[in-house]
């Protein structure tokens, strides 16, 4: 399983706070967060001893440290899945004699399974997403993408049980929903302007990538950037790229394409998410940082208990 390469080398001149004070949001987690005798008992995520706790990932550019085996964090709130919902479409119909000929009516129908069939996030899940808006203050348009890439996941691999609120997790750190710096997220689902990190240039505290993109999705032809509201660095973005609104384009700047994306890798290798110990291993997988994992988990647990009751 390739790990996602966001992660930048610790310099052991500055903690990880003190280096992360100064980047952007969305950029944050570029650093190494791997710290040493990390507190996580906020989110039931503690530091015990040293051992194995996944597969080696992949050279990025760093000594590995030893790895640590963790207490799994307690699952997640049991969460419903979003379900598709009835919307009123126009269609023509043919009207009785003596009337117009033709006259177009407004008439409800149920959506079919977005897993199955092509659909909008924006008109299968409007309704649920508005509702659940109001209880998690998540914007309604990233919580259409979220629900969505948890539809599918659900059908296609149902064995991974990742949902909506983990999606939600990741999204709340990496660029606050897609609102980094004041950005909204428009109607089709793309920030109101790109949301590009710093350059993975080699700087303190940062991984050196040079440009793998021709600077396509970075603008940046020198060196990579972690791209879109789930932050995805070009030569991630390329193996894992996902079209979430049927579209026909894969773009990380969509929030819909990345929410699938981000689900497809966290299920990759036949991981469970519904469990702590399964969840943790594939929010590492993701950013080899305790301290990423524990704030992912805040948001996820929160989010769960808000949505409590809320159908």
């Amino acid at each position: 399983m390739s790990g996602d390469e966001r992660a930048g080398a610790r310099t052991g001149r500055l903690s990880y706070k003190q280096l992360r004070r100064g980047l952007p949001r969305a950029s944050q987690y570029l650093l190494r967060g791997l710290l040493s005798g990390g507190a996580l008992a906020c989110a039931g995520l503690v530091l015990t001893a040293l051992g194995s706790v996944a597969a080696p990932l992949p050279d990025r550019g760093f000594a590995n440290p030893a790895p640590a085996a963790m207490a799994a964090p307690a699952a997640l709130p049991d969460v419903a899945e979003p379900i598709a919902e009835p919307v009123a479409q126009p269609v023509t119909a043919p009207q009785p004699a003596g009337q117009p000929a033709h006259q177009t009516v407004t008439i409800p129908i149920q959506l079919p399974d977005p897993a199955k069939t092509p659909v909008a996030p924006q008109l299968a899940f409007a309704d649920w997403a508005t509702r659940m808006s109001r209880v998690t203050s998540i914007p309604q348009r990233a919580l259409e993408a979220y629900a969505n890439a948890h539809a599918v996941l659900a059908a296609s691999q149902p064995n991974c049980h990742i949902t909506w609120v983990t999606l939600a997790g990741i999204s709340a750190v990496e660029s606050k929903h897609g609102g980094f710096e004041g950005r909204t997220l428009e109607p089709d689902g793309r920030p109101s302007s790109p949301i590009i990190g710093i350059p993975l240039n080699g700087a303190p505290g940062v991984k050196s990538i040079a440009d793998t993109d021709n600077g396509i999705l970075d603008g940046d032809k020198i060196w990579d950037h972690a791209v879109g509201p789930f932050q995805f660095i070009p030569s991630t973005w390329a193996k894992w790229r996902a079209d979430g609104n049927h579209d026909g384009i894969t773009d990380p700047q969509n929030i819909d394409d990345a929410s699938l994306a981000a689900a497809n890798y966290l299920c990759a290798d036949n991981r469970n998410m519904g469990s702590g110990d399964g969840w943790l291993r594939a929010i590492l997988s993701y950013n080899d940082s305790l301290d990423y994992a524990q704030e992912v988990y805040g948001f996820a647990q929160t989010y769960a208990r808000s949505a409590k009751g809320v159908t």
